[in-house]
C-alpha cells in the first residue's frame, strides 16, 4: 500500500473519530478542537498541534471583529429583561387578536418584531413563549396550532437582522455582515407573512382551532404602538448605520446595546437584579460561542492542511452534473444536520468545507448565506431533535412532543415554499445588499 493511500486512510479514520467525538456528548467546541488537534498531531507533529492550542484562542478572541457577537447578544438580553417582548406581543395582540387564529398570528408577528433585537431563534422562542402561551391557553387555542406557531415563529430570529447566524457566516467567509443583514430583511418579512397565512388557512378550515379574541377599538390599537417605538428605533438605527456606512457592524451593535440600556433605565425597567441577569446571560452565551469558534478554527486548520475542502471542491467541479443539483445536496445535508444540532454550531462545522465548493460553483455567497440560514430555521423545528420544539415543550408544560411536531408541519411546508422562492428569485435576497455595494 502506497504512502499516499495510507495517509488517505488515516485521514478518513480521523474524520470518523471526529464524528464520534461530536455525537459522544462532548461539548461541541471541545469535540471539534480535539479532533483538529489530533489531526494536526498526525499531519504536522506534536509541536504544531500544541502551538495551535496555544495561539488560536488568543488570536481569535483578541480579534476586533468578534466583539460584535457579545454586543448584539447584550442588546437582546437587555430588551428581554426590560420586558420589550411583552410590549411587542401586546401590540400585535391588539391588532390581530380579534381575528380567528389572531393570537397565533400575533405570536408570529411578535416573533418577527422581537427578532429585530434578538438574533437567536431559541431566545425569540423562549421570550415570546413566556408571554404568548398563557394567553393562548386562556382563550382555549388548539395546542398543536399554538405551540407550532410559536416554535416556527421563533425561527424568524435568525433571519431578520441582527442575526447571530449571519454574523458567524460573515466572519467565517469574509463576507460583509451589513450586506448579510440586509439580505435577510425581505425573506424574513415574507416568512412571517407565510406563517400568518398558514394560521389563517388552518383556522378558516377549522374555526375551533383559533377562537376569536376580544375586540379592540382603533384608538386602543394606535395607543398600543407607543410601546414598540424603541424596537423600531433600534432596528433602523442598526440597519441605517450599516447601510449608510456610518458604523461598522461592531459599532452598530454597540450603539444598539447602549440605546437599549438607556431606554430600559429611563423607563425604570432595569433594576440591579435584571441588569445582572442580562450581563450573566450574555457572558454565558458568548463563552459558549467562543469555545465553539476556537474548536472550529483548530478543526478548519487541520482540514486546510489535508486540503480536503479544496479536493472536494475540485471533485465537485469535475462532476458532469448541474451545479444546482450539488447545491441541493448541500442544502439536504444542512436539513439533516439541523435536526441534530443548533444553527451556530452547524455553521461552524460545515462552512469550512462547503464554502469553497460554493465559491468554485460561482454561487453568490450572500445568497447562499440566506439559503443556509433558512435551512437552519427548518432544522430548528424538524424531528427528531428540533431545538425550538424542546424549548417550547419546556414552556408549555406537559404536552406530548408529537403534538408539537404535528402543529409544526404546516409551518415547515411554508418554510419550503420560502426556500423555493429564494432559489427561484435570488433578487429577493440580493436587492437590498446590491443597493449597499
Amino acid at each position: 500500500m502506497t504512502e499516499l493511500n495510507m495517509e488517505f486512510i488515516t485521514i478518513v479514520i480521523l474524520l470518523v473519530l471526529g464524528f464520534a467525538f461530536l455525537f459522544s456528548g462532548m461539548y461541541l467546541g471541545a469535540a471539534m478542537g480535539l479532533f483538529g488537534f489530533l489531526g494536526l498531531l498526525y499531519m504536522r507533529g506534536l509541536n504544531h498541534g500544541l502551538g495551535e492550542l496555544m495561539t488560536v484562542p488568543y488570536t481569535l478572541f483578541s480579534t476586533y471583529d468578534f466583539s460584535v457577537i457579545p454586543l448584539f447578544i447584550l442588546m437582546g438580553q437587555i430588551c428581554f429583561y426590560a420586558g420589550m417582548s411583552a410590549d411587542i406581543f401586546g401590540t400585535a395582540y391588539k391588532w390581530l387578536g380579534q381575528l380567528r387564529g389572531g393570537l397565533a398570528m400575533a405570536t408570529v408577528a411578535a416573533c418577527a418584531g422581537f427578532a429585530a433585537v434578538s438574533g437567536s431563534s431559541v431566545a425569540t422562542a423562549v421570550t415570546m413563549g413566556l408571554v404568548a402561551v398563557p394567553e393562548m391557553k386562556k382563550y382555549k387555542y388548539d395546542v398543536a396550532l399554538s405551540t407550532g406557531a410559536l416554535a416556527a415563529g421563533g425561527t424568524i430570529g435568525i433571519l431578520i437582522p441582527p442575526s447571530i447566524n449571519f454574523i458567524i457566516y460573515g466572519i467565517m467567509t469574509g463576507q460583509s455582515i451589513g450586506q448579510l443583514f440586509l439580505a435577510g430583511v425581505l425573506p424574513g418579512i415574507l416568512q412571517a407573512c407565510l406563517f400568518i397565512l398558514v394560521v389563517f388557512i388552518l383556522c378558516k378550515r377549522n374555526p375551533s382551532l383559533g377562537p376569536v379574541g376580544p375586540r379592540t377599538t382603533l384608538k386602543e390599537k394606535l395607543i398600543s404602538l407607543k410601546n414598540t417605538w424603541i424596537i423600531i428605533l433600534l432596528f433602523f438605527a442598526i440597519i441605517g448605520s450599516l447601510y449608510s456606512g456610518i458604523c461598522t457592524p461592531t459599532e452598530a451593535a454597540a450603539v444598539g446595546a447602549f440605546v437599549a440600556f438607556v431606554f430600559a433605565v429611563l423607563k425604570r425597567r432595569l433594576n440591579w437584579k435584571s441588569m445582572r441577569g442580562s450581563f450573566l446571560d450574555t457572558i454565558k452565551n458568548t463563552s459558549m460561542l467562543m469555545l465553539i469558534f476556537a474548536g472550529a478554527t483548530i478543526m478548519s486548520h487541520f482540514l486546510a492542511v489535508t486540503r480536503l475542502p479544496m479536493m472536494l471542491a475540485d471533485t465537485v467541479v469535475a462532476l458532469e452534473v448541474n451545479r444546482y443539483f450539488i447545491l441541493s445536496l448541500i442544502l439536504f445535508i444542512y436539513l439533516i444536520l439541523g435536526c441534530l444540532m443548533d444553527p451556530g454550531s452547524m455553521l461552524l462545522l460545515t462552512i469550512p468545507t462547503f464554502y469553497p465548493v460554493i465559491s468554485v460553483l460561482n454561487f453568490d455567497p450572500i445568497w447562499f448565506g440566506v439559503l443556509v440560514t433558512v435551512m437552519c430555521e427548518i432544522g430548528c423545528i424538524t424531528p427528531p431533535i428540533g431545538l425550538n420544539v424542546f424549548v417550547i415543550r419546556g414552556i408549555a408544560g406537559d404536552i406530548p412532543m408529537y403534538t408539537i411536531f404535528r402543529g409544526i408541519l404546516p409551518f415547515v411546508a411554508a418554510d419550503f415554499v420560502l426556500l423555493a422562492i429564494i432559489l427561484l428569485f435570488p433578487g429577493l435576497s440580493l436587492l437590498l445588499p446590491s443597493l449597499m455595494r
